[in-house]
């Protein structure tokens, strides 16, 4: 079994609507990505000393095990279009989540 990370960098679609944006990611997004199988945890983190200039000020880490560790990001992608997840228009997409998939060095 493969092991390995999947980050996000994100942003609330405007500052008034931060509490909104991590309501939604925390009590709906994160679950729904958890339950996807290869998913095993999730970490979400606030850029600190942030004077507002930042573009992705939120960081999502989430850990994997799967033996192809892209399967579980492309079972996500096909869950959102056949409406299986949750959207929200509190999380910015102009410009969009920064991704990146990492595998475990041993």
């Amino acid at each position: 079994m493969r092991k390995g990370i999947f980050v996000v960098q994100a942003a609330p679609a405007d500052p008034s609507r931060e509490d909104e944006f991590n309501d939604w990611y925390s009590g709906t997004h994160v679950p729904e990505l958890l339950a996807v199988e290869g998913f095993v945890s999730a970490r979400r983190y606030r850029l600190t000393g942030d004077d507002g200039s930042a573009t992705h000020p939120y960081l999502a880490v989430y850990e994997i095990e799967a033996e192809d560790l892209a399967a579980p990001l492309r079972e996500l992608r096909r869950r959102a279009a056949e409406g299986g997840s949750t959207p929200s228009t509190a999380l910015r997409l102009d410009p969009p989540p920064i991704t990146a998939l990492y595998e475990l060095l041993d």
